[in-house]
């Protein structure tokens, strides 16, 4: 399903956030067109590791897009973008404080060009504020947000999420924030701001632990891979290796028991009730590590599995994408890149009817479409070798 095939998008981001909406827009049917500094492109195209010259980051969201490479400091460079964004529907940036206006792209320029037109705005912190003119990492939004603060094992180091969740998330909020925008303009014929920021995002994945902070008046603690609210509910080590385990609630606890060889604790006043558990969480643990270090992994996985209570292996990123779940879901799909050939992707994580997913196309050399973008909008031939010999526009060829 192609839901916004006929849309187009101008897409000013780089890096994470808005990238990955821009893909996800793209495998909706949208014509998603990435404009890039000539001769630097994304700042992620040099981002390690790399194969062949092509950056793994790059490769992994931006997918079903064309390339322009522009110079948008230019007045004609910016003319360029203008006449692309007067036909366009969506346009997508994250700019740091004041950086698009001086490029000509800010919310206020585009709209009086296209009154219709969807516009996404990606920051750190918001646009207002005492921080609004502050940069966003994900890192740093990690540390301020309290999520640095609460993960990791009681007593040891900290440690962050290493895959930059805060940055994918805010792509997310992005793409349900331009779909809904989307849904808007159908009905009132107006364009959109939509704005989403890393803090917001940040704070929205905090969104239940501050509830449970304001419930409690206790600050979440680290606690590994356990859970504040069920016990047992985290990583246990069988006779060959870590293997996680979560009871989720009593009727689970009861399945659980005869299983673990737990019987005579199972309706314990300690242990009968989830409350319980968590009360004596420390007892809870040490009586089930007890019993699950008698016996294998694999022997643990299939007989919890077998009763209904969740239980898995700690695989490594390797072993996931070789599970033959991620075939049968269609999870992973391939491209051929114009360098690399066949280049395996993980898909949009959304299905529609049952129909085959995948990307439509691999991810663009930097300026691979500047002359078919560029005919599209109804530049000559002569006008575009002009544009490129002045160096406002450059291409692969």
């Amino acid at each position: 399903m192609q839901p916004l095939k006929g849309m187009k998008v101008v897409d000013l981001s780089k890096v994470l956030a808005g990238p990955l909406c821009g893909q996800y827009l793209g495998n909706l049917g949208a014509e998603v067109i990435k404009v890039e500094p000539i001769g630097v492109g994304d700042d992620t195209r040099h981002w390690l590791p790399q194969r062949e010259g092509q950056s793994a980051t790059f490769l992994a969201v931006n997918h079903n897009k064309q390339s322009l490479a522009v110079d948008l400091k230019s007045p004609q460079g910016q003319a360029v973008v203008h006449r692309l964004v007067a036909e366009a529907d969506i346009a997508l940036q994250g700019f740091g404080a004041g950086t698009a206006e001086k490029l000509g792209v800010d919310h206020a320029t585009l709209h009086a060009l296209n009154p219709r037109l969807i516009y996404c705005d990606i920051s750190g912190y918001g646009r207002d504020g005492p921080l609004g003119q502050e940069s966003g990492y994900d890192v740093m939004l990690q540390a301020f947000c309290g999520m640095v603060a609460v993960m990791g094992d009681p007593g040891g180091p900290m440690v962050r999420a290493t895959f930059s969740p805060v940055d994918l998330g805010t792509g997310m909020m992005a793409f349900g924030g331009v779909l809904a925008a989307v849904v808007e303009r159908m009905r009132t014929g107006q364009g959109v701001l939509v704005e989403v920021s890393l803090l917001d995002t940040a704070m929205g994945f905090m969104g239940y632990l501050a509830q449970n902070y304001w419930c409690s008046g206790k600050l979440p603690q680290r606690m590994g891979t356990a859970h504040p609210a069920m016990a047992p509910y985290q990583v246990f080590e069988a006779s060959d290796g870590p293997v996680m385990i979560g009871v989720g609630n009593d009727s689970q606890w009861q399945r659980f028991c005869p299983v673990a060889g737990l019987e005579p604790w199972q309706e314990d006043v300690r242990f009968a009730t989830n409350a319980a558990r968590v009360a004596h969480f420390s007892e809870t643990v040490a009586l089930v590590q007890q019993q699950i270090g008698r016996q294998s992994v694999t022997h643990w996985v299939q007989r919890l599995q077998a009763v209904g209570v969740p239980c898995s292996p700690i695989q490594t990123l390797a072993q996931a994408l070789e599970h033959p779940q991620l075939k049968q879901r269609q999870v992973i799909g391939e491209s051929v890149h114009p360098t690399l050939g066949p280049l395996p992707s993980v898909n949009l994580p959304i299905t529609f009817n049952h129909a085959p997913r995948g990307p439509a196309a691999a991810p663009p050399l930097l300026g691979q479409h500047t002359r078919q973008i560029l005919r599209g909008a109804r530049y000559g031939d002569t006008e575009i070798d002009a544009l490129l010999a002045s160096r406002i526009v450059a291409t692969t060829e």
